[in-house]
């Protein structure tokens, strides 16, 4: 009877042992919701709470991107400093990934008149470079969508009410930007285009459950931008700033938790996977989201889908990963799917963290007025009249925020 207890006993400290090894640390982890991240220290912060959300981040919603590094060759393929009627050089670059034939087409103005290196907005755009202004001479990509005719190009300057280039030229910044389908095409391909397959493994032929989705992937070809900013002298790469609307606003955030080199995040109407709380499921929620654009985050986050509860943190957490640098988040009024309420508590929640550092999060704890813009913390938040979309009101006020730190 002696032996057979004993060796039941061992089977089944054996079976718990082998339990425990099989939890994945996201099991283990503090379920921290969508609550004010409040903590003893900053060395509690940083020790062990901001690890654990950044990997619940990095494996359970946007992906891990690959460590594999691929050769990166910069092409300087136009230059001129005759741009926007004479106060801005135009620069086109070609950034080659490996071995690649298609390479992402890197499009800066930057202004003429500066004594010094200027800072930088840098920003993906929605549908190609040329898009964004009726310059004749911006390259127009072999991936970019061809559209209804503006001219002799397809939808050259389509975007230009998005893309305030003079007015942000005139306030002594570079505009750095490529096209999102020159990283990533924006629909479910099995990841059989972009940058992916050129990091697969033999055999392997999609991301794995935590490995990058098309968001991730965008925020890797924003890296590489700030990659070639370092190397360009005219530009400081001590004050750029990242910017995104939309899904490309919750690529913004994603790119500044990554990458430190980005001294300023701006979220414009990032809404459900950006700055907007998941757990209220207002507007799009995580399962609406996966159901139409399965390909933005890894698989692992369709475990969450009508199981909100079950995110250990919600996008308060993203948000203050960015911490202590500078964020703006920016909904409207009229925006309903991307929820400003839950976008405005984000900011809010996240603040407490930046306090950690010895900063000032969001200076107001209810919801400002219309175009009443609140960026006295290096958390700033505004809404705006109108719709889903990017102004030139919103970019003063990015300006505005910026300025506090650039100028």
């Amino acid at each position: 009877m002696k032996k057979t207890s004993l060796l039941l006993m061992s089977l089944l400290l054996g079976a718990l042992s082998l339990s425990a090894q099989s939890k994945s640390p996201i099991e283990d982890m503090q379920h921290y919701g969508a609550e004010p991240l409040r903590f003893k220290s900053l060395k509690e912060w940083r020790k062990v709470h901001r690890p654990a959300i950044y990997n619940f981040f990095l494996t359970e919603v946007y992906g891990r991107q690959p460590e594999q590094k691929l050769p990166i060759r910069y092409e300087m393929l136009e230059q001129s400093d005759k741009a926007l009627g004479g106060k801005a050089t135009r620069k086109q670059i070609a950034i080659h990934v490996g071995e690649s034939q298609n390479p992402i087409l890197l499009l800066i103005y930057q202004p003429n008149n500066a004594r010094k290196a200027v800072p930088a907005f840098v920003a993906m755009n929605f549908k190609g470079n040329h898009q964004i202004n009726v310059d004749p001479e911006i390259i127009i990509s072999q991936n970019a969508p061809k559209g209804k005719e503006l001219g002799s190009d397809p939808a050259r300057g389509a975007a230009t009410s998005r893309w305030p280039l003079e007015m942000i030229v005139d306030a002594g910044y570079a505009v750095a930007t490529i096209y999102r389908g020159d990283v990533d095409p924006d629909f479910d391909d099995g990841f059989q285009n972009g940058i992916h397959p050129l990091f697969y493994r033999d055999g392997q032929s999609k991301p794995a459950a935590d490995e990058w989705g098309t968001i991730s992937a965008w925020a890797w070809g924003l890296s590489r931008v700030m990659d070639y900013i370092e190397k360009d002298k005219s530009i400081d790469q001590k004050r750029v700033a990242v910017v995104g609307h939309s899904r490309l606003g919750k690529t913004a955030l994603w790119t500044a938790a990554l990458d430190e080199r980005f001294a300023i995040s701006i979220s414009n109407d990032s809404g459900c996977g950006g700055a907007a709380l998941s757990i209220r499921k207002m507007g799009e929620t995580v399962a609406k989201i996966n159901k139409s654009f399965p390909h933005w985050f890894c698989d692992n986050y369709n475990k969450y889908s009508d199981n909100e509860e079950a995110l250990k943190v919600d996008q308060q957490g993203l948000i203050a990963l960015i911490a202590p640098r500078p964020v703006y988040v920016a909904s409207a009024e009229l925006d309903a799917w991307a929820d400003p309420e839950g976008e405005f508590l984000s900011a809010l929640n996240a603040s407490p963290v930046y306090e950690l550092y010895g900063r000032k999060g969001l200076a107001i704890d209810k919801m400002p007025a219309l175009s009443t813009p609140s960026q006295e913390g290096d958390v700033a938040y505004h809404i705006r009249p109108g719709k889903h979309d990017i102004t030139s009101y919103d970019w003063s006020q990015y300006i505005r925020f910026a300025n506090k730190y650039f100028k």
